[in-house]
């Protein structure tokens, strides 16, 4: 279980971490939280995030998130303006400011807004937020420091400041020139060492509280109420979006253990291989149609078939040993939350394929012929079928290759394919698209005796077919 926490100005990290165990992440702009959904975390939680010179946060993105069964959370900044705005699809809000947002008590966007340094200053701010302005003249009238009216005169004049002009000096220096009574505002000055209200960093560690309360008791699956639509737009802020990779060079005074690689840099890398970009594009576009059609079909993976699963795609990869899979997490980027994902991907595309399987072989022909293929396939098997007539072993037992089955075996995963023998045979052949062994036995024995039988440049043809 992960938690992910983007934050900036409004709370320091040393302060976050003394509150809660997590992910903490600079202030989030957009593209951030669909990278962050890769990492497969229980939920995701938003303090600060950019605006103005950066894309701000898209709402999809978080509607995204929620639709992965992942739990987001809004509060004190940025992360309360979402959450106000989705509440209604599940985007959890706490604190005061989001109250405040949701109820219609506030509702510009500058009443969070400041400005602050980069990641080696702490993101130090460099003004007030409106929200602890209008807290602290409201605390001030209630100490009775100041009158109604001055704190209105206060709030009125700190509102009318552009957003990174608003410091308690620059106001009461204002204040002091439209008339504001001398006396209250000493009076202000002296109470604002002790007095001051950070509203914001008040209810970033409501927040952080309140997470680490939710982690305690266990976060379940988060379901929503609505189906998210995947349109050619979302498409493309996917792919301008990228992946979050862990950072090789972390620079200092970055709290992100993460950099962006965006997936039209790896395009770039694909393009330069154009048959390789085509092979990719048709198969991201199967893996599409596939999912779509499990979700049509209203499949489910439970327990045992991401069980099995999982042992199928590690058998595929050699993945043989926990270090072995941990090695090859590490060179995809792939967290196990991720991987969790992408195994019932797999799951759901390996019940679509046994789905369509009879209806797909009609189209074989068509595949090979477009991809090339075909031709080369056509003059070996008709070699074959023939050189074996002729040798009158077009159905061979195993006393013409002279072994028995378990050596037709391992000269199939060896010689054939080039790995040793897994662990499941019989797996291994059925996904290789074996129906049973009766149909590898007769295939593998034609192919031993045909190697055998294939003299001169023939033989050196016939000797090695790829795997396809």
């Amino acid at each position: 279980m992960s938690i992910i926490v983007f934050i900036g100005p409004t709370l320091s990290l040393e302060a976050a971490r003394a509150e809660l165990d997590a992910i903490y992440l600079p202030p989030v702009s957009q593209g951030d939280v669909y990278r962050a959904c890769a990492k497969r975390p229980s939920a995701i939680a938003i303090i600060d995030g950019y605006f103005e010179r950066v894309p701000a946060v898209w709402h999809k993105e978080i509607l995204f998130a929620m639709a992965q069964g992942i739990h987001v959370f809004g509060s004190s900044s940025m992360g309360a303006l979402r959450a106000a705005e989705l509440s209604a699809f599940g985007m959890e809000g706490v604190g005061a400011i989001f109250e405040g947002y949701r109820d219609g008590l506030i509702e510009d966007d500058d009443e969070v807004a400041v400005v602050h340094g980069p990641a080696d200053s702490g993101f130090r701010a460099g003004s007030e937020a409106m929200v602890n302005l209008r807290r602290t003249f409201d605390a001030a009238a209630a100490a009775g420091v100041i009158t109604a009216a001055t704190r209105d005169a206060l709030t009125a004049i700190a509102k009318s400041l552009y957003y990174p002009d608003r410091a308690y000096p620059v106001i009461l220096d204002a204040a002091s020139r439209h008339g504001v009574p001398q006396g209250e505002l000493a009076s202000l000055r002296d109470f604002l060492p002790k007095g001051r209200v950070n509203q914001k960093r008040d209810d970033a560690i409501a927040l952080l509280r309140h997470l680490r309360a939710r982690a305690e008791a266990g976060f379940s699956l988060k379901t929503v109420s609505y189906r998210f639509e995947v349109t050619e737009f979302w498409c493309r802020a996917e792919q301008a979006a990228g992946e979050m990779v862990a950072a090789e060079r972390p620079s200092a005074g970055d709290p992100s253990p993460y950099e962006t690689v965006a997936l039209d840099g790896i395009l770039d890398e694909l393009r330069l291989d154009a048959a390789a970009y085509g092979r990719a594009k048709r198969g991201a576009m199967l893996r599409y149609l596939a999912l779509q059609e499990a979700e049509r079909r209203g499949l489910t993976v439970d327990n045992a078939a991401l069980e099995r699963t999982s042992d199928a795609f590690r058998r595929e990869r050699r993945l043989y040993e926990p270090d072995d899979v941990k090695a090859w997490m590490r060179r995809f980027s792939v967290g196990w939350g991720e991987l969790t994902r992408l195994l019932r991907d797999e799951a759901l595309i390996g019940w679509v394929e046994k789905a369509t399987d009879e209806v797909a072989q009609g189209h074989v022909r068509d595949h090979l012929s477009v991809s090339g293929e075909y031709a080369e396939l056509l003059s070996r098997a008709r070699d074959k079928q023939q050189r074996l007539a002729e040798l009158g072993l077009s159905n061979p037992a195993f006393s013409d290759a002279g072994m028995g089955e378990g050596d037709l075996i391992r000269w199939y995963f060896e010689r054939c394919l080039g790995a040793p023998v897994p662990p499941d045979p019989a797996g291994a052949l059925r996904s290789a698209g074996f129906a049973d062994a009766d149909e590898f036995k007769r295939v593998a024995l034609r192919e031993v005796c045909y190697r055998r039988a294939a003299p001169g440049d023939r033989a050196a043809s016939a000797s090695a077919p790829e795997r396809r």
